[in-house]
């Protein structure tokens, strides 16, 4: 999709993914008009790159913590600034961050932008009980009234309950294993959708093997792009 500086701006699959990845990694500039979006997975700051058809090169970035450098893409566009503040997007937002509004239509798209930003997954055997295979999504923010927002919505149009705790200073959304093979089969609705390749596989892989265990067949897209 090529995004555009005149014109309607019109949602889609492909545009909430991205604002899924800017409420995470990306940022507004106080100029008004500069949009940035730093990642350490370079295949994701392509991947958003392509979501908008942008020409920019890449550079890198400075992670403020060490001299290690980051992949990411700066670029202007007034009307698309002033449209993500609209929707609820603002500078300095990692603890500000409120509501977005979202149609309901692709809020599982924007889900799987915002875990490939921030979010995770991960599974173990349990040793107490017998053969329990476990499964977990999580999500994690600064700001405790952007994922009260998240956990409603999600439970609003998903149908799923999700338990918030805070762990190192940050805020955690996280959901278990029936409620996270639901949000896998909502957020990879269909195949060659934008999203972080090695994520998605960590997710298949073991959706895999609790399905070999429970004599059950994975019918979910076998790629991203």
């Amino acid at each position: 999709m090529e995004f555009k500086k005149e014109g309607e701006i019109k949602w889609s699959s492909n545009l909430a993914y991205v604002i899924g990845l800017i409420s995470t990694d990306g940022s507004l500039s106080k100029d008004g008009r500069h949009i940035d979006f730093t990642s350490k997975d370079l295949q994701l700051i392509n991947t958003f790159k392509n979501c908008l058809g942008l020409k920019n090169k890449i550079g890198f970035k400075n992670s403020g913590f060490s001299e290690k450098k980051y992949p990411r893409i700066q670029f202007g566009n007034v009307k698309l600034y002033n449209w993500l503040l609209s929707i609820g997007l603002t500078p300095k937002k990692s603890k500000t961050l409120g509501k977005i509004k979202i149609p309901g239509k692709f809020f599982a798209d924007f889900l799987r932008g915002f875990f490939d930003g921030d979010g995770c997954t991960y599974n173990y055997w349990d040793p107490r009980w017998k053969s329990s295979f476990m499964i977990y999504i999580s999500f994690y923010s600064s700001s405790l009234t952007y994922l009260e927002w998240l956990r409603n919505t999600s439970e609003k149009i998903l149908g799923i309950k999700g338990r918030i705790k805070k762990s190192k200073g940050v805020w955690n959304l996280c959901y278990a294993k029936k409620e996270s093979r639901i949000l896998f089969s909502r957020m990879y609705h269909r195949k060659n959708l934008p999203c972080l390749e090695r994520k998605y596989n960590k997710i298949k892989n073991a959706i895999k093997i609790d399905n070999k265990r429970n004599g059950r067949v994975l019918k979910l897209a076998d790629s991203c792009v």
